[in-house]
């Protein structure tokens, strides 16, 4: 197997020593992936846990590094992104701890014995079908589309897949809380915790990081904001302390 196709790259995760494989031309992850892995970092010692739409594999390489998780297991449908995502848990010697399956997560009640799961991250598509920019290469547009599952599609996989009191860790658009909050109590997911997401103290909030428990009491704390930039368009002293450079 080879390390690298052309097109590609390997950058390091400056985080343990940890790297990924990306394709140039493909979609690269973004801060998304690098707040909502801080986010979940909470995920208990010896936790199983899925990723539903695990793209290039980013976001369960940090958790393997962030968390004593005995086993995370990625699903990607894009066969492509898979095969790139496998090299990289190869490159990080992560096999035993990291599963990837390429596979729609429409599809996981065939594959996954529902209810076996501690915890589900995700970083869906954001954007519905006939919404943004369509004129993308395949691999961007299934990234950023909601083209081969939705967001409720998402949910209710989380939900099957869940323990009774198992989590779901999701990073969205604030433009489509109200949304996620009507799925997530349909499907028995309570919203625990939310945390805003903001360019710039002058911006709007662009992204949401929420966590729900199967089955939970309803009570939602609204975290403190997070800002990425400050006033002299430098990351924040908490982006930093993310990144592992503070």
């Amino acid at each position: 197997m080879k390390k690298i196709l052309e097109n590609e790259r390997i950058d390091d995760l400056e985080f343990k020593g940890l790297k990924i494989i990306q394709n140039k031309d493909g979609f690269c992850f973004g801060i998304d992936s690098i707040l909502l892995s801080d986010f979940a970092k909470e995920i208990k010692k010896g936790s199983k846990v899925i990723d539903l739409g695990t793209g290039t594999g980013i976001i369960g390489i940090l958790l393997c590094g962030k968390t004593e998780l005995s086993k995370i297991i990625g699903v990607e449908i894009q066969k492509e992104v898979y095969d790139m995502a496998k090299r990289s848990i190869k490159l990080n010697n992560l096999e035993n701890k990291f599963e990837i399956i390429n596979e729609n997560i429409k599809n996981l009640e065939n594959i996954i014995e529902t209810g076996t799961l501690d915890a589900v991250v995700t970083n869906p598509p954001y954007k519905k079908i006939g919404t943004g920019l369509t004129n993308e290469n395949e691999k961007k547009l299934i990234s950023r589309h909601e083209i081969t599952a939705n967001l409720e599609d998402f949910i209710k996989v989380s939900s099957k897949m869940l323990k009774d009191k198992g989590t779901l860790y999701m990073v969205h658009r604030p433009d489509r809380m109200v949304d996620i909050i009507e799925l997530l109590r349909k499907y028995k997911l309570e919203p625990k915790r939310i945390k805003f997401v903001y360019p710039n103290a002058n911006k709007d909030a662009n992204l949401i990081l929420l966590k729900a428990v199967k089955n939970a009491n309803p009570f939602l704390k609204i975290e403190k904001p997070l800002y990425v930039y400050n006033q002299n368009g430098e990351y924040t002293d908490k982006i930093l302390k993310i990144y592992g450079k503070k």
